[in-house]
């Protein structure tokens, strides 16, 4: 990834409010991150290639630094209930196409392997998995809008 790549999801990033964003190729991955109030953002960068001094408001640490993935599945709060989080920035969309129906509703039953949405990053369709066992007791996003990193998509009861 160039640098001018990396400035330019920077000022996307300042443009949408959005705080984190990651991204992640066959050889490398960025992981950047605002700070509070508009703070000087952070990156994370593990990749086979080198990078030259950079001058501008982002710090990268060495190369072959790991950087943490947030779990998809958090734990059950007081309703017993598990949320379904978004992994990634992009844009939901519940069913496949806009032609076919959704891939859960409310009421439907899931396993660990059930993809039950697809979040557009970058021109990419991104299949989420429940990741956990329960049925759907809430959707929390409408269908083709922005999410963000982290943000609870559904809720599930276990079973």
């Amino acid at each position: 990834m160039e640098l001018k790549d990396i400035k330019a999801i920077i000022d996307l990033m300042k443009k949408n409010s959005i705080t984190e964003f990651e991204l992640e190729e066959k050889d490398s991955k960025l992981r950047l991150k605002r700070g509070l109030n508009g703070g000087p953002a952070q990156a994370q960068l593990d990749d086979s290639q080198s990078i030259a001094a950079i001058s501008s408001p982002v710090a990268l640490p060495p190369v072959g630094a790991a950087s943490t993935i947030a779990p998809v599945a958090a734990l059950p709060v007081a309703t017993g209930e598990v949320d379904i989080k978004s992994p990634m920035i992009g844009t939901f969309y519940r069913s496949p196409s806009p032609e076919s129906g959704s891939y859960v509703e409310v009421g439907t039953e899931v396993g660990p392997e059930t993809v039950v949405c697809i979040i557009e990053a970058m021109k990419v369709m991104n299949e989420i998995k429940a990741e956990a066992k329960g049925v759907i007791t809430q959707v929390l996003v409408e269908n083709a809008k922005p999410v963000e990193f982290g943000q609870p998509l559904f809720k599930i009861r276990p079973t």
